[in-house]
């Protein structure tokens, strides 16, 4: 009785370690998402977490994305695509312009009233990605989605109705296309992080900086600035993103959590961000108003003056292109092509 109990026993071991070597095989898979903005700013609330929100779902509860905003598994933002990268993080949400010139084909669609709205922008974005971009600026990873913001505009403690009032400003830009713009412009251009405008706001360190509304809310930057120049027609600037994961990790995956992650990501998610980060500009813009803030709107009539100090921005880029063996005045007409043909079509 005692063996047999005991043959039972080896049986029953047997069957539970088949029942876990099963569970095993389902391989549950836990990836850490990490980036830059407070949880409650609309990126990582409307976009971000969407997208987590979908993967998890869609995996029926094999994936879970762990989120971690502001920087909490440490280090800066600029170092996020290296964290990627080393697999510091599995998932991080990135601004190109962070590292200037480390991914020098997405800033085409950073030139300087270039782009006219984030859904053509960030469709063209994806599909340029995906012929130019995969195996030469972002081979190291797996890219998730690319989008761009809204209209990039300027919020300044000075009123700015012309390219005379940039002289001798002091203005925060997001990426190297941005502040050479703003040195063409008469400002003294000054790099930094999105994170770092309202301490350097309050305390002088810059007299404004050039973000699109969107982000003004969870910076409080309407608090802190009286003044906000917005163009019609082209943008002013706008800056460049990536959803981007570790390589190593995505190809761990068993093939169809890869088709759960694929089929969420591309050029729809794209788009999505892309137009899910521009709605947000309205609201923002209304509390400014509400504050009693100056909101100047620059005619497409008189953009015209501020284009033409533009042009410098690009001769230099294209030429810098050029350097790198790079054709990027063909950049320059396949994305225009691109955003246009989206337009059509939608």
């Amino acid at each position: 009785m005692t063996t047999r109990r005991t043959v039972i026993g080896l049986l029953g071991g047997v069957a539970m370690a088949g029942m876990l070597a099963t569970s095993a095989a389902a391989q549950d898979v836990t990836l850490r998402l990490h980036q830059f903005l407070p949880a409650q700013a609309n990126v990582p609330k409307l976009v971000l977490d969407v997208w987590a929100d979908n993967v998890e779902e869609a995996s029926g509860g094999r994936i879970e994305i762990q989120r971690f905003p502001s920087m909490q598994l440490g280090g800066t933002p600029p170092q996020l695509i290296d964290q990627a990268i080393d697999g510091v993080a599995d998932i991080v949400w990135g601004v190109n312009g962070f590292t200037p010139g480390r991914f020098p084909r997405t800033e085409v669609f950073e030139l300087p009233f270039f782009t006219t709205d984030a859904a053509s922008a960030s469709a063209a974005y994806w599909q340029m990605f995906e012929k130019h971009m995969k195996d030469t600026d972002f081979k190291d990873l797996k890219i998730l989605g690319t989008w761009v913001h809204g209209p990039g505009m300027l919020h300044t403690s000075e009123p700015v109705e012309s390219p005379a009032d940039m002289e001798g400003l002091k203005i925060r830009g997001a990426s190297r296309m941005v502040t050479q713009l703003l040195d063409e412009l008469g400002a003294t251009s000054v790099g930094m992080p999105v994170t770092a405008i309202p301490e350097s706001l309050s305390k002088g360190v810059i007299d404004g900086a050039a973000i699109p509304w969107e982000v003004t809310t969870a910076l409080k930057v309407a608090e802190l600035v009286d003044n906000h120049t917005e163009f019609e027609g082209p943008a002013l600037y706008n800056i460049t993103f990536v959803l981007a994961m570790n390589k190593e990790k995505y190809e761990s995956l068993p093939d169809d959590l890869k088709k759960v992650i694929d089929d969420n990501s591309g050029l729809e998610f794209s788009v999505f961000a892309g137009t899910t980060q521009a709605s947000s500009d309205g609201p923002a813009r209304e509390l400014a108003l509400d504050a009693g803030n100056n909101v100047i709107t620059i005619s497409e009539a008189d953009t015209a003056e501020w284009i033409a100090l533009a042009q410098p921005v690009y001769d230099k880029w294209v030429a810098d292109m050029d350097s790198q063996g790079i054709d990027g005045q063909a950049l320059i007409d396949e994305a225009r092509a691109l955003m246009e043909e989206y337009k059509a079509s939608n």
